[in-house]
């Protein structure tokens, strides 16, 4: 996200701003970190700040393309288009990294923000952020990877801001925080003072010497209080800023550095300083994780270059087998027209279900692997007609990313009905599509033998006994499809059509039993591929081009489309070129019909509803779930996909009905400037509206702009907002330990008159002591406080992910609302203790001509932990790593060998026993792009000895170490004499500078030699 423009808020926008502004600063409150996020430049009147979403943003999108760039498939491309899907993904750790300034537990407690100089607590929790986003991707939860590395985001960011390691002048990153044996800097007693007292907004030179002293042997680490709790000593410093109520208490004013503005933060003048180390941090985490977990995992942590996921809910009862081969051969399909395309795998899933059992997962990015899964899929059995759908859709939205759409075939009616609300939660909140493919009529009887059931009807059947499809596909923006056995291979193709990359829905709207229905859609110049489906049964069917000539579809050919029928669909192929502008689709028909258009381009959009928080920071916190009905909300957009030579504007939203009516029209201001991005050809467009009040009707949001060309540009998100007047949120998400019990506290929020509640709660691992429904009286506009109770069981596998979905329902009218939580296992007693590597040998330098020399180190590499070695890999450097068992030959023991080298060179199998004796010793050689060398099964609980050799000429190389609980160590290696040892071992990272001895091109030789033998 680039820094903010000046095209923000105008007209009413600017009286409603200005109001705002108003309202914060008679406040008063406490303000904690760098801003959260863009909108919070507007508040504080300070555009050029950086904020903890700009610092974000901009440090994943650098090491994303940094790491493609490194890729040798990559190296070819001079443009990487990142897509929806990756900025979903940077959303959620930008979401999480701001929330610790929005949430009730975490705003105004100083271990999160490295405040009231808690600098030890704050290492503490700093670390677990960072051994639990390890965790995390590992296991393959991305989602819980993402919300943990936002929150060490923006602690990590915070002590740039909040301290004073600027003020001391330093230019580099305090190692110390994510490294205990890198030197610290002792933190400051509660009794010693560190402030002088401050008559200005602007307190230059307000801390004392000790605190400024640029002397590492006598510096001493302080940082601000804020409000009242803690109480803030006598002399201590101050966060500051007019919404610090501890500014007033001796010493007043204040050293946070969060803004450019002089009104919040006393040292704005240092707010680059400060933000420029805090990028550096945050860009040296997320090196740290990529080279922690490989490229392949990082990559997939957000989502960059993969394909869209396949997921597969199957019934497999006796009656599915032509259903269960369509599916088969479908994913066959889609496969083959993967393999040719560039990018990673996506992920592919398949859930089975039948009654009672639902499951397995089968869950891999191996496209081989899961048709093997498919290919071993029977139908088989039977029974009564209700099955466990809705438990396997409940399973595969867990496992699923987000964005992703998931097919379900089935021909019986849901037995666990109870599971709609979190299912319905879990779509909305991953913005994921239920598509539902039945081979069974709805108006299906007992008494009807008919078609080819083969299960035991035993009971009268209702005619609605899919109406929860037909509503959870209508919600998420999927379909239901009814159709037969004999058609369903052919319906099918709505998969492939579905799952191709860079989809986008131009309409997607539901007619109600009306005779004659008309609808249009846009096509802009982007689009290609224009594809119609129609559920429903048409009597007449007429497309119109925007030189207004028309073709009849349901009759003979025509120059627009072609028309495949299907029972319960019609599939239209629009045929290229395809003229931009509006088309108009006008149907006849007896009953209801679904239209649903869609093509590919690349330019699509994400949103969210935010309002403006004033507890402890200004910013606009997100809406979690769905928004209030009939209150002013902002809506926040972020248009995806954009290139340089495509200048697309955007202009409004318009709040669709679920019959397609307008219900309200809301402009739209950019709060970007993208002429400032580092990185701009791989920027989205951040904009803002303001809507007067939250429609009272599920809606659907369409985004309105020009191409180009200058054409009307149109994407519609079909996800269908349920604007209520309750709201849930979950105030702490706890860390799970085996054989260990957990709370998590949550409030309800009642915005309409008093009234009875119920609660129900459910999670994907059977964790969850009481699921409820639990029911309860909120007074009117009150709220309810209490908390749900889980015990993890001691066999849970550490870095396994809970999903927790609580969602609320009035007993007296349809208002009900959902959160959702993600809980990760740690172990009770986790192995943090890097790897080591320390130097053996002598010091030499290169000498000024670098082409006449090589130079080589020495060092020993063990794990100081318990877990043992795992891998090494030289990640930078144009030389060669020996790894040897036990001490590698010394230089006497080189002359040795040169003396009797001659000796060797007529009978190289026959060495001598000092030959035999470092052919045993040497067990690999490893050079830059070798994939890591696993050393678990020869090194495990015993040290290497290692060395490496290079020319002069490249005269800086870097070794990572990994141990088996995937604590990494970097070791720098260089020429002696240019920087002193240091070891820098870690739980994130250990980086150790080498000192080296430099040899002769004839010691390289021996070395060659001896590998020969």
């Amino acid at each position: 996200m680039s820094p903010i423009g000046g095209r923000v808020w105008k007209e009413s926008g600017k009286r409603m701003y200005w109001f705002i502004l108003a309202y914060l600063l008679l406040l008063a409150l406490p303000c904690t970190g760098f801003l959260p996020n863009f909108w919070s430049r507007v508040l504080t009147l300070s555009w050029d700040s950086h904020t903890h979403q700009y610092i974000t943003e901009q440090a994943i999108l650098n090491v994303t393309l940094e790491t493609l760039k490194s890729s040798k498939k990559h190296q070819a491309e001079e443009q990487t288009r990142l897509g929806r899907s990756f900025w979903r993904a940077v959303g959620e750790v930008v979401k999480s990294n701001a929330a610790m300034d929005f949430l009730s537990s975490t705003r105004s407690d100083p271990v999160y923000h490295f405040d009231s100089e808690r600098v030890d607590s704050a290492l503490v929790m700093l670390r677990q952020f960072w051994a639990q986003t390890l965790l995390s991707v590992r296991a393959e939860e991305y989602q819980s990877a993402r919300h943990s590395l936002g929150q060490l985001c923006h602690s990590l960011q915070d002590f740039y801001s909040h301290s004073n390691w600027v003020e001391m002048g330093h230019h580099s990153i305090y190692h110390h925080l994510l490294q205990p044996e890198e030197p610290a800097v002792p933190v400051a007693n509660a009794d010693t003072p560190t402030c002088m007292e401050c008559f200005s907004d602007t307190c230059r030179n307000n801390l004392l010497p000790r605190l400024t002293n640029s002397q590492q042997h006598s510096q001493l680490l302080t940082t601000g209080y804020f409000s009242t709790s803690p109480p803030k000593p006598r002399g201590k410093c101050s966060h500051g800023g007019i919404l610090d109520s501890s500014r007033y208490m001796e010493a007043k004013g204040g050293i946070n550095k969060d803004s450019t503005s002089p009104f919040f933060s006393p040292h704005y003048y240092l707010h680059v300083e400060a933000a420029t180390l805090a990028t550096e941090a945050t860009l040296s985490v997320l090196r740290d994780l990529r080279d922690t977990v490989g490229h392949t995992s990082f990559l997939r942590l957000f989502s960059v270059k993969q394909a869209p996921a396949l997921v597969f809910v199957i019934d497999t009862t006796g009656s599915m087998f032509e259903e269960i081969t369509a599916a088969r051969l479908r994913a066959h399909s889609i496969i083959q027209s993967q393999a040719n395309s560039p990018g990673q795998a996506g992920t592919f899933l398949l859930i089975p279900f039948h009654d009672p059992v639902v499951g397995p997962v089968y869950e891999t990015s191996d496209p081989n692997q899961f048709m093997e899964y498919m290919n071993n899929l029977i139908a088989l059995g039977g029974g009564d007609e209700p099955e466990m759908c809705l438990s396997a859709i409940q399973l595969a939205l867990t496992h699923s990313p987000p964005l992703s759409e998931i097919f379900v075939f089935t021909d019986a009616s849901p037995k666990d009905a109870h599971l709609f609300d979190t299912v319905k939660a879990l779509a909305l909140e991953k913005q994921s599509k239920v598509t539902f493919l039945l081979t069974e009529d709805p108006n299906h009887k007992a008494e009807d033998t008919g078609r080819r059931r083969k299960r035991r009807i035993v009971k009268s059947l209702s005619p609605d006994r899919f109406s929860l499809y037909s509503s959870l596909s209508s919600v998420s923006g999927g379909l239901t499809i009814f159709t037969t056995n004999s058609d369903i291979l052919r319906v099918s193709t709505i998969v492939e059509d579905n799952t191709a990359a860079d989809k986008v829905t131009l309409l997607h709207v539901e007619s109600a039993q009306d005779l004659v229905s008309s609808h249009s859609f846009r096509v802009d110049s982007s689009v290609k591929n224009v594809t119609l489906h129609i559920i429903g049964v048409l009597k007449e069917c007429i497309l119109t081009s925007p030189s207004d000539k028309s073709q009849s579809l349901l009759g003979e050919s025509g120059p627009f489309a072609e028309l495949e029928q299907f029972e319960g669909l019609y599939r239209i192929n629009m045929f290229p070129p395809i003229q931009p502008g509006q088309w108009r689709v006008h149907a006849k028909s007896d009953g209801h019909l679904t239209f649903n258009v869609i093509g590919d381009s690349s330019i699509d959009f994400l949103y969210y509803f935010a309002t403006v928080s004033n507890d402890t920071h200004p910013g606009l916190a997100r809406v979690e779930g769905s928004p209030v009905a009939g209150v002013p909300a902002f809506l926040v957009l972020a248009v995806t996909g954009l290139v340089p030579d495509n200048e697309a504007s955007f202009s409004h939203v318009t709040l669709l009905g679920a019959k397609g009516e307008n219900l309200q029209r809301v402009k739209l201001n950019s709060s970007s400037s993208s002429s400032s991005s580092s990185s701009s050809s791989h920027s989205m467009d951040q904009l803002v509206g303001w809507v007067d009040s939250v429609p009272r009707v599920p809606f659907c949001v369409r985004l309105t702009g020009r191409d180009t060309t200058g054409k009307k540009l149109e994407r519609v998100s079909t996800e269908m907002v349920q604007p209520t007047h309750v709201q849930i949120q979950v105030l702490s998400v706890p860390r799970l330990v085996p054989g260990h019990s957990s709370v998590v506290d949550y409030s309800i929020l009642n915005h309409g008159p008093a009234r009875l509640f119920s609660l129900s709660m459910e999670d994907d691992c059977g964790y969850l002591h009481n699921r409820g429904p639990h029911r309860f009286h909120v007074t009117e506009h009150g709220s309810f406080h209490d908390q749900v109770n889980l015990h993890t069981p001691a066999t849970a596998q550490a870095g396994a992910t809970v999903t927790l979905t609580l969602t609320v329902r009035a007993l007296d009218s349809a208002d009900s609302n959902y959160a959702v939580a993600y809980l990760t296992v740690v172990p009770l007693d986790p192995d943090t203790l890097p790897p080591s590597c320390s130097a053996a040998g002598g010091q030499f330098t290169c000498p000024s001509i670098c082409s006449l020399s090589n130079w080589s180190v020495s060092l020993v590499v063990s794990d100081r932990g318990r877990s043992g070695l795992a891998a090494l890999q030289l990640q930078r450097g144009e030389g060669a790593l020996m790894l040897y068992l036990n001490p590698p030959p010394t230089e006497d023991s080189i002359r040795t060998a040169q003396s009797g080298l001659h000796k060797h060179q007529a009978h190289r199998d026959q060495t001598t026993s000092m030959g035999r004796h470092y052919h045993h010793l040497y067990k690999a050689r490893i050079e830059r792009g070798d994939l890591p060398l696993n050393v678990s099964e020869w090194a495990s609980s015993q040290p290497l000895w290692v060395r490496y050799t290079s020319s002069c000429c490249s005269a800086q190389a870097e070794l990572l170490v990994w141990d088996t609980a995937g604590n990494m160590k970097r070791c720098h290696l260089m020429p002696g004499q240019q920087r002193q040892q240091r070891d820098k071992s870690t739980e994130t990272n250990g980086t150790e500078h080498i000192t080296l001895t430099a040899l002769s091109y004839f010691f390289v030789f021996v070395l060659l030699w001896f590998h020969l033998l």
